[in-house]
């Protein structure tokens, strides 16, 4: 039988099964193994509601700045919507065989 991928799509070796979770876009049932996992990392607090908040903070504007912690949401995928929502592309034939992780490209600070 002919074989698409080296590991068949899964991250599952010599474990029988893994427990489904739920795709954070639809909702479908996708192994543990399988699923396209990311963090989204969002402010607690949305840029509008930024401003009233360091206005109304004990603490001094100039030094003793307040940083909001951010939230880190861990968001899980089934292989359709990550493909349509363009977290992981496809790949060529020769391509898919390359194992090496992508290169992450970083947001530079404004400065």
């Amino acid at each position: 039988m002919t074989v698409k991928r080296r590991n068949h799509g899964r991250s599952k070796k010599n474990r029988g099964h893994t427990r489904p979770v739920r795709c954070s876009n639809c909702g479908k049932c996708t192994p543990k193994d399988k699923a396209i996992k990311r963090f989204m990392v969002r402010n607690i607090v949305e840029t509008a509601a930024l401003r009233d908040i360091s206005d109304a903070s004990a603490y001094a504007q100039n030094q003793d700045q307040y940083i909001l912690p951010k939230m880190y949401l861990k968001m899980q995928y089934c292989v359709s919507c990550a493909i349509h929502s363009h977290i992981v592309r496809v790949r060529s034939r020769e391509d898919r065989r390359v194992r090496t992780q992508p290169q992450r490209f970083r947001r530079r600070l404004a400065q």
